[in-house]
């Protein structure tokens, strides 16, 4: 475990280096126990794959007395809880997954194919990020491991689906994007009229259903959107 300055007002806890699910419980633990008790001069805990960000008042508080303030937080352990499990209608292919002959190609495989292994695993959310709602997700099968476009598509539609080099993910809004699209999703995975606003957790788990367009389509006119 390390601790590291960012900046003037954030400490990094840093529980390793490797994407691991034990880590990343670890890390969701002891985040969850610092926002618990929100000390005063606390302003965001932010966790992420192997660490914790914690953002704080450099007025009310310095550095090194947040290093000794989060040292009684870092013996929280991961609760023992039924994991969520949310699953994902996708429609392949088509329009909404332009890339996936790419992806089958790259990979020397078929469409079929590429749809059945990327459909098949449970697939962890591991922290969210780059838009609201925007899930990073572990457990990608890397035979459909495929490199992001050359040139990021200006619009990607939300509720995509893609893969970027070993990772999958869902574009939650619309928005600029460089990987690679196979499918796309009818839910709306962020809502700010919604409490809470996105669809997905950290901790939890998804699961990608294989739909029909017709099915794509009667799900998305029943969403709130």
């Amino acid at each position: 475990m390390q601790f590291k300055p960012a900046g003037d007002s954030a400490l990094v806890i840093i529980f390793g280096n490797e994407i691991d699910e034990r880590t990343n419980k670890k890390v969701h633990a002891v985040a969850g126990a610092i926002e618990k008790a929100f000390p005063e001069w606390l302003i965001e805990i932010v966790p992420t794959y192997t660490s914790v960000y914690v953002y704080y008042d450099p007025l009310k508080i310095g550095y090194s007395e947040v290093v000794e303030a989060v040292k009684p937080f870092l013996n929280a352990e991961p609760k023992e809880e039924k994991a969520r499990i949310v699953e994902i209608p996708t429609v392949y292919g088509g329009e909404f997954g332009p890339d996936i002959e790419f992806v089958a190609e790259y990979n020397g495989l078929s469409v079929d194919d590429v749809i059945e292994i990327h459909s098949k695993p449970l697939y962890r959310v591991y922290m969210l990020g780059f838009t609201p709602g925007f899930a990073y997700l572990g457990g990608m099968d890397e035979r459909i491991a495929t490199p992001r476009l050359e040139k990021p598509r200006l619009k990607v539609p939300a509720g995509s689906v893609g893969i970027a080099g070993k990772q999958t993910g869902i574009y939650p809004l619309e928005s600029p994007g460089g990987w690679r699209l196979i499918g796309r999703t009818p839910l709306k995975l962020f809502d700010a009229n919604r409490e809470p606003p996105t669809l997905l957790q950290p901790g939890n788990y998804i699961k990608f259903v294989p739909v029909s367009e017709g099915e794509f389509w009667e799900i998305y006119g029943g969403e709130e959107r």
